[in-house]
């Protein structure tokens, strides 16, 4: 069995088709991501290792799940902590963090002291449309992720990676390895050189469209919306 991926054109599209053929509007869908990958966190580092977790958002899409799992978590008695250093003028983002300010989930400015003093980080910085090279002032942070001890998990990518070809050869990013990496939708093909732990989260792709774009939905228990697979893309 062999992993099914989607690259980025690929995962574009059907962003694209969840939002115009599906219905979905992106509210709905930033939510869905959001909680899926809050719960992949508290697999991963469930409360009892430690309550602080530092969410590190970028300006776009994948930033806005940050802001999502990071209320998410509060409500699972996590204490949060946002660098939202690139603020979108999006009504949608702006919501968000004000979902956040309203029960005082601190906004931090200095990403290198933050993580020093967290438990776990959240990177959800650059997603699956992530190319060319990391601007300010996000290469400190890459630079703070690949040389940090404590646990990170990524969105969709680790990043600074390359959707299709993984992390950089060389320089920054070449050597960051998240502890876990929460595929939205469906596994993007850098997953190949991914070691970690790998979850997929996409508990709203209807059978007719994971057939369409030819991937395989996983098996989900309960009211899970996440599932652990191995490089095969077997549910563990």
């Amino acid at each position: 069995m062999t992993l099914k991926t989607l690259g980025a054109k690929a995962a574009a599209a059907l962003d694209q088709e969840l939002m115009s053929t599906c219905a979905f509007s992106i509210d709905q869908l930033m939510e869905l991501a959001g909680l899926s990958v809050s719960q992949a966190v508290y697999r991963v580092h469930p409360p009892s290792m430690g309550r602080k977790v530092l969410v590190a958002c970028g300006p776009g899409n994948n930033g806005g799940d940050g802001l999502v799992a990071a209320r998410h978590l509060f409500y699972y008695g996590y204490h949060p902590s946002i660098f939202y250093p690139k603020r979108s003028k999006n009504e949608l983002y702006q919501r968000l963090a004000k979902q956040l300010e309203d029960l005082q989930v601190p906004f931090v400015q200095d990403f290198v002291s933050a993580a020093e003093n967290t438990d776990h980080i959240v990177d959800a910085i650059f997603g699956f449309s992530f190319s060319g090279e990391v601007r300010e002032p996000f290469p400190a942070v890459i630079e703070a992720l690949q040389i940090s001890d404590k646990p990170v998990t990524s969105v969709d990518a680790p990043s600074s990676w390359d959707i299709e070809q993984g992390p950089p050869k060389s320089g920054l990013g070449s050597s960051f390895m998240p502890t876990a990496l929460v595929s939205l939708s469906a596994p993007k093909p850098l997953v190949k050189h991914f070691t970690g732990r790998h979850f997929v989260g996409g508990r709203f792709v209807s059978p007719m469209i994971a057939e369409k774009y030819n991937f395989q939905v996983p098996e989900y228990e309960g009211v899970d919306q996440v599932v652990e697979v191995d490089v095969t893309g077997r549910k563990l």
